[in-house]
């Protein structure tokens, strides 16, 4: 009897032992397979997250790159990079700089493109990026059918020889273009002025202005727009059916521009290609956007020209935006601290 229970302890003992050792050998394989599994998934880890921080530095680089209104940088660092050396001008820029700084609460600005499209860039990122609404006039008409009602009801059948900036375009199909760049203002304009959070609409007008063929079509829409108050001033100037804006009196005097035909032939067809906004051009644009525009003209400090408002007569209730240029052809966006 004490034979056979010794047998079965001892049996019991050794299919203990072989159990354990197979589970052992288990257990140890199994720890084995889960640390290279978690070594290898945190070199995942590791590795995806060095590509997705690339790839996020990458498309920064190209928006930055592609982006016609680059962030705010320090305004005398970039004055003291841009005007270096002790020439008389050099100095008077700097001087400008600095009382932008120390009087105007300037602190910061933000460089715009240079191009023929800089000054209406400006204002319209402007315009986008604090949320301003439509102008009264435009909340009470259909801005798309402009183009329809100049050519047919006004029978201004010369717009057709209308270009579009540095695409140099003529023909019967400049009405279907002009109604594309009308509908890309009024969608754009409406989406980011309903957008009451201030973070998304500047990312909304980031991702708007580093895309060229959509941002062209915003200021041809804009110089349209233009063309179309100058016909109607014109028109009511004919019939003296109502008194129109001074400003428009200014701008049929200059011999450029005595009619609508040869305000757009001599002047709006080459905004964009190799002119800029000239100065009763700012006026008529802060008049139908209904914006009073404050410009400050570095290159006239210390003269009654320095700070300019285009149009100089605007109702109270308009809002107001800014502009900082150093010769009336390149406009930056200052922007105020207190």
């Amino acid at each position: 009897g004490r034979h056979e229970v010794w047998s079965w302890k001892t049996a019991s003992k050794e299919s203990l032992c072989l159990m354990w050792q197979k589970v052992k050998v288990q257990l140890m394989l199994s720890m084995s397979f889960l640390t290279a599994l978690y070594w290898y998934c945190r070199r995942l880890y590791s590795f995806l997250a060095q590509l997705l921080k690339r790839w996020s530095n990458y498309l920064q680089r190209q928006l930055i790159r592609n982006l016609s209104v680059l962030p705010e940088v320090d305004l005398l660092g970039y004055s003291a990079r841009e005007w270096k050396g002790e020439t008389k001008q050099a100095k008077q820029m700097r001087e400008a700089y600095e009382e932008l700084f120390r009087s105007c609460h300037i602190k910061y600005l933000r460089q715009v493109r240079r191009d023929n499209y800089s000054v209406v860039r400006a204002v319209l990122f402007q315009i986008f990026s604090q949320g301003i609404p439509f102008p009264s006039w435009m909340r009470e008409r259909d801005i798309l059918k402009l183009p329809e009602k100049l050519l047919y009801s006004q029978g201004c059948n010369w717009i057709q020889q209308y270009s579009f900036g540095p695409e140099r375009y003529t023909g019967p199909n400049a009405f279907g273009k002009l109604r594309k760049c009308m509908e890309a203002l009024k969608t754009n304009w409406a989406e980011i002025s309903a957008t009451r959070d201030h973070e998304e609409r500047g990312s909304m007008c980031n991702t708007l202005f580093s895309d060229e063929s959509k941002e062209y079509k915003l200021y041809e829409a804009i110089k349209f727009i233009m063309l179309y108050e100058v016909v109607e001033a014109y028109e009511q100037i004919k019939s003296r059916d109502e008194p129109v804006h001074n400003l428009f009196s200014l701008l049929f005097a200059r011999d450029s521009s005595s009619d609508p035909l040869s305000f757009m032939m001599n002047h709006l067809n080459s905004i964009g290609d190799s002119i800029c906004l000239d100065q009763v051009e700012l006026f008529l644009l802060g008049y139908l956007l209904e914006v009073k525009i404050r410009v400050y003209r570095l290159h006239r400090f210390n003269t009654e020209e320095f700070q300019v408002n285009y149009p100089d007569e605007y109702r109270r209730e308009w809002n107001e935006i800014s502009l900082l240029t150093e010769d009336d052809r390149y406009y930056h966006i200052p922007l105020f601290r207190t």
